[in-house]
């Protein structure tokens, strides 16, 4: 039987990401993540690894930046307003092609907003965060043992395609304690012929750069990019189904708002309504070919989501509007109840 302890989700995500190989974390306190910069602090000098605490988010994501470009694993986290903050630097680290994993812990916006949970980032997350045409690949945990696990997965992910990786988590999943274990992890190695690591005159110079004067090479280097993003989007969506093999309604849910719809759709059930649940794990890729399925034998689908509607438009796109998508949502850090998605589940069945 596998050995489990119980910790918090940010906590089990820097326990996991030293685990993983991270021996550098840059990064700045803020709520609601700060627990993995503070456990950080106490572990990393204990294992030969680096933490410092920069003097701004600005600071932390180019020094993340530096070491990502040495071929090391290495990793930042923040919560939103953070993570704007650090949006220029995640465009270099993506124009440079080099590996990094950013945390995003997110909390109510825009602007400040509140420390309480949210889930108002998946536009920023998945669409880019920063300038330029680039791509994250987005993991959103919905457990405490996925907070492990994934950020695990991401470093995995983040090497072997030379990219950014995102955990998407909200603040009730990083301030929850269950019981996990790290037993199953499989940490994955790859060669890094790229890396700063000095040439000793045994091979030519390496150059990491984000910089390109000449129109046609930046273009070219764009188009490249792009051709890797494909093979991502064929071979990494992850994704998780409930009861959706006779399923007439289909709820869509990442993060908590899934816990709260998989018991939604319990009492759906128990009233004799079809409906089963498609929870991405990975937000970008997107899992499009599990909900393109869905919409051939549902007839409508319910977007769960903390925030204004964002996911929503990425299910629409997905189903290529053949089935109505309606929203239920709560938003500014409150989380949609049981019944309430209950009553969305109801209205679609009704067809309103």
């Amino acid at each position: 039987m596998a050995e489990l302890v119980l910790m918090k989700g940010n906590e089990a995500i820097a326990e996991a990401a030293i685990r993983a190989g991270c021996r550098h974390y840059f990064g700045y306190p803020i709520t609601p993540q700060t627990e993995i910069a503070a456990y950080m602090a106490k572990k990393m000098p204990k294992i030969g690894g680096v933490f410092l605490q920069a003097e701004s988010e600005v600071a932390s994501i180019n020094m993340v930046y530096g070491a990502a470009a040495t071929g090391c694993r290495v990793m930042t986290s923040s919560s939103s307003p953070g993570i704007s903050l650090k949006a220029e630097g995640l465009s270099y680290i993506a124009g440079s092609d080099v590996p990094a994993l950013v945390v995003n812990v997110q909390r109510g916006g825009p602007g400040l907003g509140g420390i309480q949970p949210s889930q108002s980032d998946y536009f920023q997350a998945t669409k880019g965060g920063g300038h330029g045409d680039y791509r994250m690949i987005v993991l959103a945990p919905a457990s405490v043992q996925e907070m492990a696990s994934l950020t695990i997965k991401g470093f995995n992910l983040a090497d072997k395609y030379r990219m950014t990786s995102m955990i998407l988590a909200d603040g009730t999943i990083g301030q929850m304690m269950e019981p996990i274990s790290f037993e199953d992890a499989e940490i994955e190695k790859y060669e890094k012929p790229w890396a700063l690591t000095g040439h000793e005159n045994k091979r030519k110079h390496n150059i990491v750069n984000s910089l390109y004067l000449q129109p046609d090479a930046l273009e070219k280097t764009n188009f490249e990019r792009y051709e890797r993003y494909k093979v991502v989007e064929e071979n990494e969506p992850m994704w998780e189904e409930y009861m959706m093999e006779d399923a007439e309604i289909c709820v869509v849910a990442f993060g908590i708002a899934s816990r709260v719809a998989k018991n939604a759709v319990v009492a759906a059930r128990a009233e004799g309504i079809k409906v089963g649940l498609i929870r991405p794990i990975t937000l970008w890729p997107f899992p499009t070919k599990a909900l393109r399925a869905a919409a051939v034998k549902c007839k409508a689908f319910v977007s769960v989501e903390l925030n204004m509607g964002q996911m929503i438009e990425d299910v629409r796109l997905a189903t290529e509007c053949k089935r109505p998508v309606t929203l239920c949502n709560r938003a500014g850090g409150m989380i949609p109840s049981p019944d309430q998605v209950l009553e969305s589940i109801r209205a679609a069945q009704k067809g309103e």
